[in-house]
């Protein structure tokens, strides 16, 4: 039998932690092992209990969670830990910079348990979550604030349909869409997805559009 997928939750409302633990601990294949209230506890909790996800909010006392995403998932972190950001619509900007700090994907705090529920098994696999419907609106909104970087001498070359597919990404097309707009099989879309995160050494989909982004491929 699998090991359940272990998870702790962060968030400074009460109420919250304990609707979501009691909505995770109902799953047969999820476990609870911490709640905390602040970006710090998550932090030292997730170090000494060593969970597969954080389940993170933004907006805490002490140290929110972007910072506490940084530490726990950001670059040059030895052993980083999934995050999963969960926050309420209102604080997209937020979510943006942490999805920046390493975060693995969001959900809004209004979402369905199942969804939530979906989002913690989709990052645990390994997989970013990043709704592609949000992605037009959350990453398209703030794309003026992000500022394009020079590409380096020893950068990785996209082919033109690489760059195709990224740009699609970066516009939050899921891969059937993709699929659809480049009139190839979501197979294909698949593996050009694979290869590009291989070429420019990204984790997932939420890097790769952060990229696509700070490299002004997309506007």
């Amino acid at each position: 039998m699998t090991a359940p997928v272990r998870v702790l939750v962060c968030d400074d409302q009460a109420l919250i932690r304990t609707g979501f633990s009691t909505i995770i601990d109902a799953q047969p294949d999820l476990e609870v092992v911490g709640e905390c209230g602040d970006g710090r506890a998550a932090i030292d909790l997730a170090r000494r209990l060593d969970p597969d996800i954080v389940v993170m909010d933004v907006r805490m006392p002490v140290l929110d969670g972007i910072e506490a995403t940084r530490q726990l998932a950001g670059a040059g972190v030895t052993q980083p830990v999934k995050v999963l950001v969960v926050t309420t619509f209102n604080l997209d900007e937020y979510v943006y910079e942490a999805l920046r700090a390493g975060a693995s994907g969001f959900l809004l705090k209004d979402a369905p348990p199942q969804q939530l529920l979906h989002g913690i098994r989709t990052v645990a696999a390994g997989a970013a979550l990043l709704a592609p419907e949000v992605t037009r609106q959350l990453v398209g909104r703030y794309a003026v604030r992000i500022r394009p970087a020079e590409s380096t001498p020893d950068e990785p070359a996209l082919t033109p349909r690489e760059l195709e597919v990224l740009r699609l990404i970066a516009d939050g097309l899921s891969n059937s869409e993709i699929a659809a707009s480049l009139v190839i099989s979501q197979e294909t879309v698949k593996t050009y997805v694979s290869r590009i995160l291989t070429k420019l050494d990204l984790r997932d989909r939420v890097q790769a559009v952060v990229y696509a982004y700070r490299r002004g491929l997309v506007t």
